[in-house]
Order: structure tokens, then sequence, then C-alpha cells
């Protein structure tokens, strides 16, 4: 196995692990659905994938969170929430527009209101993350030259939150040697390692969560599976 090193840092990222609906929250590091639905970007990957989600499911993800030094002092800026209009602005007289609008639960559009719908999205804001994902060595390569070339625009977690700097920076024989990198390119940029966060559960760490983030299925109707990680603070 070797480590393949993604550099995640933008204005806006977003990583949601089970929030819908009406808000739309994000984790304070970046999830493992997140993290593979960039490689399926990068490489071109469309529909359901569960035969290659299933390929990378048990493979190793760790990730180290970086953000910018002020004054010799980590500063986190806050989360911003934006909020989304969904389904107003819409002819219902035109078929395809008319699929646009909100309906309620008979199929029909609200009669006294315009079926709007306001919808709550969270983001981290001028952050940034390494990820030392662990990949078959002789995929390694591959899924490196399809980042550094992707076939489509690769984000980080929401379509809306494009990266601002190259993402792939190279593979490793150990995540030992990725984490070193990813420290080395933070110093460089006046960022600090804040947080460290491993698969599973492990005793040594300062908290352990529990994700449903694992995806079995993309496409249409996605599946997921759960996940423990731990965390460790600077």
């Amino acid at each position: 196995m070797s480590r393949l090193l993604l550099w995640l840092e933008g204005p806006l990222q977003s990583w949601g692990a089970d929030s819908r609906y009406c808000a739309r929250t994000t984790l304070p590091f970046p999830t493992r659905s997140g993290v593979l639905g960039l490689l399926c970007s990068a490489t071109g990957r469309r529909g359901e994938q569960r035969d290659w989600l299933a390929h990378m499911a048990s493979l190793g993800q760790t990730v180290r969170s970086y953000p910018r030094v002020h004054n010799d002092r980590i500063h986190k800026a806050p989360i911003l929430v934006d909020f989304h209009m969904v389904g107003s602005g819409y002819d219902k007289g035109d078929p395809w527009q008319n699929l646009h609008i909100l309906k309620k639960s008979d199929g029909k559009a609200p009669r006294n209101a315009p079926g709007t719908k306001i919808t709550y999205r969270h983001y981290l804001q001028d952050m940034a993350f390494a990820c030392a994902l662990e990949v078959p060595e002789d995929e390694a390569h591959q899924l490196l030259r399809a980042l550094q070339q992707p076939v489509w625009e690769l984000s980080l977690g929401r379509k809306n939150c494009p990266p601002s700097a190259r993402v792939a920076r190279g593979v490793f024989a150990t995540e030992e040697d990725a984490l070193s990198a990813a420290d080395a390119i933070a110093r460089e940029k006046n960022r600090q390692p804040l947080l460290t966060v491993r698969d599973g559960a492990h005793e040594d760490g300062d908290e352990t969560w529990t994700l449903r983030d694992v995806p079995l299925c993309f496409g249409i109707f996605k599946e997921y599976r759960e996940r423990q990680v731990t965390l460790y603070y600077q």
C-alpha cells in the first residue's frame, strides 16, 4: 500500500455527514464520502460505483487540519451560514420549470404560497486539510495523474467550493512521510496543525466520533455505512 497525499485548501469548504433538508451543516474536517467523491470527479466516474466503493471502503484515511496563524496565534475563522431559496422564480406554465417548484405530498403546488423553501448551508472558511489516503501501490500514481488533470471540476465538499491550491501532492510510502510533507506545505503557507483524525477507535485519542460517511452507493439513491474515527488535538 501507498499513501496518496491530497491538499484541500479553499476560501470555503463544506463536508456534510448527516444533515438533510433545511439545515446543511459541515464537519470540521473532510468526510470519507467527500474525499471519494472528489476522486470520482477526477477520474470521471459516474453513477452508483458500487464495486469501486467496496474496493475503497476498507482503505485508511488520515486527515489533518491546518488553520492560518496570525501574530503567532492560530486563527480559526467562524462557520459561515448562508441561505438558499429553493423553488422560487419558476413559471408554472412551463412544463420544465414547473418540475422545479416545490410540491405538497399530493404532488400539487401550494395554492396560497409560492412553494419556496429556505435552506441553510454551513461552510468552513479559510481552512486547509491534508488527507493521507491509503491506496494500492499500483493505483496510486494513476489517481495522482487524474487529480492533476481531472475529468470534471474538483470541489471541497460542495460544487460551489473549488480548491484554491493544487490538490495532488505526491505518493508516499507511509502515512508518517505523507503527513510530514503536509506539515512542510503548511509551514510555507503560515499554517499550523490543529487536529488529526484517524480511522477507528483508539484509547490514546482525545475524542471518538461515529460518522455515517462511508459510501456504499453514489448516484440518485445514495447509501452509506458507519465508521468510527479518533480525534487528536494538537
